[in-house]
């Protein structure tokens, strides 16, 4: 089951799940010792309405955070799927939640980041890459992480860019 979620007391155990992907999904990009999240955030992000939960029942399976950026364009980030069910969609249930979602409010186009290393190919990021370009995503901006986040850069163990990658919904939409 898909929806957002309304109740915070879940923000601890939606961020273990992101901080515990993210572990393996960005280790040796970020010094040891730090996390991709905090409860507070978590809790914050529930009540302004922008975390989606997949369920298997009662237990929180996966998750992502959708949001309006500017004009037209939505973003959708911190995708998690619990690692015990990869390989069953949730990840893909979760990204064409979102890109319903920004559909429904007039949003054309759908983004996200993707965080990798300068000077190495991390296997995650490279799968990541591949996968959010058979959904229809492009790269449509490099950008320097140091520039653009001088506040996180200094917890990086290695030097970063981000990728934005971009999908035109209407496109979809009218190919479908």
């Amino acid at each position: 089951m898909l929806g957002f979620v309304s109740d915070a007391t879940l923000a601890p155990e939606i961020a273990a799940l992101v901080n515990r992907v993210y572990a393996d999904a960005e280790k040796g990009l970020w010094a040891e010792g730090g996390s991709r999240t905090t409860e507070s955030e978590v809790a914050d992000l529930i009540r302004a309405g922008e975390i989606v939960l997949a369920r298997r029942g009662e237990r929180v399976v996966g998750a992502v955070r959708v949001q309006r950026i500017e004009d037209g364009v939505g973003e959708f980030g911190m995708l998690v799927a619990d690692p015990g069910e990869r390989g069953t969609g949730i990840g893909k249930a979760l990204v064409s939640f979102a890109e319903n979602w920004a559909l429904r409010r007039d949003l054309a186009h759908m983004q996200l980041e993707l965080l990798v290393p300068r000077e190495w190919q991390h296997p995650v990021k490279e799968f990541l890459r591949a996968w959010y370009t058979r959904l229809g995503y492009r790269v449509v901006h490099v950008g320097d992480f140091t520039r653009d986040y001088p506040a996180l850069a200094p917890h990086l163990a290695c030097p970063c860019d981000f990728l934005v990658f971009r999908k035109d919904l209407r496109s979809q939409w009218l190919n479908s």
